[in-house]
């Protein structure tokens, strides 16, 4: 298939990439790549990793908790 890379033409970049600035460089550059995809993996997720779980308030009925939940959610919507 045209423009996907086999790991064949992956080793080959990588060693070339290792002649032309050295080894130590190029793994240096890929912690950096993995570091900088990772992060922006992070950041895709969006706040949904940040956000607390409610909690409920001491008293209130199940009935008056399940419409509280409601409420908070559709205010997290707008």
């Amino acid at each position: 298939m045209m423009g996907s890379l086999g790991w064949q033409e992956l080793l080959i970049i990588v060693i070339i990439l290792a002649l032309l600035f050295g080894a130590q460089r190029v793994s240096g550059l890929g912690g950096a790549l993995g570091k900088g995809i990772r992060e922006f993996r992070e950041q895709a997720k969006g706040p949904e990793k940040d956000k607390t779980p409610l909690e409920r308030p001491a008293g209130m009925s199940d009935a008056d908790w399940v419409e509280y939940q409601e409420f908070k959610k559709e205010q997290a919507k707008s």
